[in-house]
């Protein structure tokens, strides 16, 4: 299957199981023009909802409460679902983007549908459907301001993504303390995937910036044309040791942390 017209599905479908499709072979012979959505087609029950002051995340001191945890999990999932649509958006948006980078969407793309899953499974596993809480636009107001695989990788990679490489530990622990291992072994996967998803976006920052300006700085300017600041990109408590892994520069982490 063409990856375009892989693309399109995802945007277009209005069953969860057809955004979850992975095609056994992908091509890209035929990228064609840009085709921009200004919205993703959802199933019925996964429509986007206003949220309310009082629809925050659970506090962590009630995650002994399964239900508490469910919601959280719904929320993560949802976010997951969002990575996938928005990166099927950019592989429309950027036909003639590097192939290597094309290729390297798709196949994070694929590993966010893999989390969608394992979300899902999980909170079956609790007596909760996916779709059965609400979901919310979140990343997607962002993708007008997604102009360029560099914005791409800036907003989504470096900031969206980097952020889960401090979120996503903390929950797998706090998990893992309210006695819910099957919970915390699910953010690990998480995070072991995040942390080569910050790679890939490190690498082409690299790749594609302006090589007489630093990471730091292009990544700076990037997000002053949008809704994000570099705070966005951490957690309450930053791990340097992920985004070391990642392949992030000492001087780029240093700078997030005095952010």
């Amino acid at each position: 299957m063409e990856i375009r017209e892989w693309a399109v599905r995802i945007l277009s479908a209005d069953h969860l199981d057809d955004k979850l499709f992975k095609p056994e072979l992908l091509t890209d012979e035929e990228p064609g023009t840009a085709i921009i959505f200004k919205e993703p087609c959802r199933p019925q029950n996964m429509g986007f909802n206003r949220r309310s002051k009082e629809e925050k995340l659970p506090p962590f001191q009630d995650l002994h409460q399964e239900d508490k945890r469910a919601i959280c999990l719904h929320r993560f999932a949802g976010h997951e679902l969002l990575a996938v649509e928005i990166m099927a958006y950019v592989l429309l948006a950027f036909p003639d983007a590097p192939k290597n980078f094309r290729k390297g969407v798709a196949h994070v793309l694929q590993e966010e549908q893999d989390h969608v899953n394992l979300y899902k499974e999980r909170l079956k596993a609790m007596d909760v459907n996916f779709g059965d809480l609400p979901l919310y636009r979140h990343f997607w107001t962002h993708t007008p301001y997604i102009t360029s695989p560099l914005h791409y990788v800036s907003m989504m990679s470096l900031t969206f993504e980097m952020a889960n490489l401090d979120f996503a530990p903390i929950y797998g622990k706090t998990f893992a303390h309210v006695g819910d291992p099957a919970s915390a072994e699910l953010m690990a996967t998480i995070l072991k995937d995040e942390i080569s998803h910050v790679r890939f976006g490190w690498q082409w920052l690299k790749n594609l910036k302006n090589q007489n300006e630093s990471e730091w700085d292009t990544w700076e300017k990037i997000l002053k044309t949008t809704l994000l600041t570099p705070k966005r990109a951490k957690g309450f408590y930053l791990h340097p040791e992920h985004r070391e892994k990642a392949g992030v520069s000492q001087e780029f982490i240093s700078n997030l942390k005095l952010s």
